[in-house]
């Protein structure tokens, strides 16, 4: 019996993953869709969002998709946490890899239905299915302008520095012995990070620092016509860079919060005298 609930347990947790993923995919790669196919679609061009609602619709998405998955999993929602988690918290190795394809699989079903329910606007403004509207699904080193110069390596380097910066801010705002946010505000908090990501460091590579988030959607992509899903605008096979950027950059930002605030924290002990009621003394019955 103790076997069969740890089983369902764990079936629990990565229906979980699935879940809280699926919806921040919904969200995320939903807005870039309405952005950048619907809007190429207005007169003028650009009428139904820019960067700034593409950075907040992804923020909020994260905030919902971590409010469906967190009692049951800790919402994960991207293998760069978990593997930070397993490395620097204690979470269990052998569920890193089941957790990351249950992330995996949940991007992977929203980016079909982002992709069948814009079929119409992505077919119109881009009839080949080329990486004008490849950004939808996956991410592109300077989000496919060929003016920045910014190729694989550069893409590289921005997905670690930004994941770098996901995983030290959420294991600030995690950390109980810190200062953490009070009233399950937590998931607001995370989500107002990605905003911030999104704004502050989105050019050079789309901010996916997520691999989940970008292969399960390229990977939607690719079976659904974008021939050229793997690789950049410039031919190269580019679906590595935001996998292993983001592994590297998490472990990195993980790291660097336990090296310069984790470890000076205070441990937990339990209350000093005076602090918590002391159990009421009965007098001995006569």
């Amino acid at each position: 019996m103790a076997d069969r609930f740890r089983r369902s347990g764990m079936i629990g947790e990565l229906s979980a993953e699935f879940a809280g993923t699926m919806v921040l995919i919904l969200f995320g790669c939903g807005v870039v869709a309405q952005v950048v196919a619907g809007g190429a679609l207005t007169t003028p061009p650009g009428g139904l969002g820019n960067h700034d609602s593409i950075s907040w619709a992804w923020g909020i998405g994260v905030t919902l998709g971590v409010y469906v998955a967190g009692r049951m999993s800790g919402a994960h929602l991207n293998p760069a946490v978990t593997v930070a988690l397993a490395a620097f918290k204690g979470f269990p190795w052998r569920k890193v890899v089941p957790y990351a394809l249950a992330q995996t699989a949940g991007a992977f079903v929203a980016a079909l239905i982002v992709r069948w329910n814009y079929t119409e606007a992505l077919a119109k403004a881009d009839p080949g299915h080329t990486y004008k509207t490849q950004i939808v699904f996956s991410t592109l080193p300077a989000n496919g302008n060929t003016n920045l110069p910014v190729y694989e390596w550069g893409a590289f380097r921005d997905q670690i520095i930004g994941t770098a910066i996901l995983l030290l801010l959420i294991f600030a705002v995690t950390d109980l012995l810190n200062n953490p946010p009070g009233a399950n505000l937590a998931p607001f908090i995370v989500g107002l990070i990605v905003v911030a990501i999104g704004m502050a460091w989105g050019t050079n590579a789309g901010y996916a620092i997520n691999p989940a988030r970008d292969f399960g959607p390229r990977l939607a992509s690719f079976l659904t016509g974008y021939g050229g899903a793997w690789r950049d605008q410039y031919g190269n096979f580019y679906f590595w860079v935001p996998i292993l950027g983001p592994l590297i950059g998490g472990l990195l930002g993980a790291g660097l919060y336990k090296a310069l605030i984790g470890r000076f924290l205070p441990t937990a002990e339990p209350e000093p005298p005076g602090r918590v009621p002391a159990p009421e003394r009965r007098p001995p019955h006569s």
